[in-house]
């Protein structure tokens, strides 16, 4: 369940920034899309080590 929220809100973030750049430092340009990617890959892989069982 953490995994799908965490996903739409990243998409969400992700869709955001292509419309209008978040401005802060590393995320200036439209292109930098894949950051917020990255963060999101690291995320789940955090969520799924994380996890108990």
């Amino acid at each position: 369940m953490a995994t799908k929220i965490l996903l739409v809100l990243v998409l969400v973030a992700m869709g955001l920034h292509l419309i209008k750049p978040f401005g802060i430092w590393g995320l200036r340009k439209r292109a930098d899309v894949w950051k917020i990617a990255l963060v999101l890959i690291f995320a789940m892989m955090m969520t799924l080590v994380i996890r108990p069982g």
